[in-house]
């Protein structure tokens, strides 16, 4: 099992540093937030400085591109790295998409879906297996001049991965996507009682294996060998799974295991602005279900026996925050990512 870095905004010095301390840290690769910034630059001077790792966007937001655009940077970044580069795609919400990206959003599943298949149909055209004829029900893509055609490169098969929580995304990305990105907000049960089980149904509708579809998957990972150590860590990761439990589509988390009201509760501390009192909501039980939680030498076995043999790869979604704060760290946290790449 790969583990990899999750990492936000940052300069290009400060990416490329960030990847050079992960590939000697032992880590397999590095996820990019697509937030207040593109992930694009940045995982170009990472690639760069880390020539071993492997770089995914988690993800990308893909309604504000044209999808010959993100096939294209897809391309390039996957020529550049030798293969070792995967495109991670999302939604996003309503508001988001419309208000700050000046975007049309409705309906997102089947307009995902049309635009991963648009972006496949490219990167066959690319790789001159067919000529660019994609007519979907939101994209038409049909003119490829050899003049604008990108680069041959031996990297051409791209896997394209989309974020996925509920039943109709899952089942659409075990129809069309190579992986599923999951929610940081997820519990065992959703994952094996849930998500499974509807990549499977749509892998099925497609005549594929559930084997091709990997699944890509963000951890709340709290280390630390007493509980004092670990309180900033456990906040943090308290705040977050508050922050996204909050939303009503996602309240199915908590009440699938006997925590019903707890996403209403959430919402009400959140639009308070009482983010303690959100946090304080998640009980060390619920931190639990949602984190992965324990001593420094537990915490390697806790994530090969939650996640190997399910997840393709495992992010970290906290380790580069705790190693900012705490340098001195970056040794228990390769332990961690060695003991993981070698168990899994």
């Amino acid at each position: 099992m790969d583990i990899d870095l999750m990492v936000g905004p940052s300069s290009w010095t400060d990416a490329a540093r960030s990847a050079a301390e992960a590939e000697a840290a032992g880590f397999s690769g590095m996820l990019f937030l697509d937030t207040g910034q593109t992930p694009w630059m940045s995982m170009a001077a990472a690639a760069t400085a880390a020539p071993t790792l492997t770089f995914s966007t988690g993800i990308a937001v893909a309604f504000p591109m044209s999808p010959m655009i993100a096939a294209m940077l897809a391309w390039e970044l996957a020529g550049n790295t030798g293969g070792r580069f995967r495109l991670g795609l999302g939604s996003q919400v309503k508001a988001h998409i419309e208000r700050r990206y000046g975007m049309d959003y409705d309906p997102p599943g089947p307009r995902l879906r049309d635009y991963v298949l648009a972006v496949k149909d490219c990167f066959a055209a690319f790789r001159r297996e067919q000529p660019l004829q994609h007519e979907g029900r939101f994209y038409s893509l049909t003119l490829l001049p050899e003049q604008w055609r990108p680069l041959d490169h031996d990297y051409g098969q791209i896997k394209v991965d989309i974020s996925a929580v509920g039943p109709w995304m899952t089942r659409m990305a075990g129809e069309v996507a190579d992986g599923v990105h999951l929610h940081p907000l997820h519990s065992m049960p959703y994952i094996h009682n849930r998500l499974l089980p509807a990549v499977a149904d749509g892998a099925a509708r497609a005549g594929r294996s559930p084997a091709d579809v990997d699944l890509l998957v963000p951890v709340f990972i709290v280390a630390g060998d007493t509980v004092e150590e670990r309180e900033f860590l456990a906040q943090r990761a308290r705040t977050q799974i508050g922050f996204y439990g909050s939303t009503r589509n996602y309240a199915f988390q908590f009440d699938d295991l006997g925590y019903e009201g707890t996403s209403a509760r959430l919402g009400e501390r959140l639009k308070a602005g009482d983010l303690d009192g959100l946090a304080a909501i998640i009980t060390d039980e619920m931190l639990d279900a949602y984190a992965v939680v324990g001593r420094w030498d537990e915490i390697a076995d806790r994530l090969l026996e939650r996640y190997a043999g399910v997840a393709a790869r495992v992010t970290s979604y906290l380790t580069a925050e705790d190693i900012a704060r705490h340098p001195e760290n970056v040794g228990r946290w390769a332990e961690i990512a060695r003991a993981v790449r070698a168990g899994g």
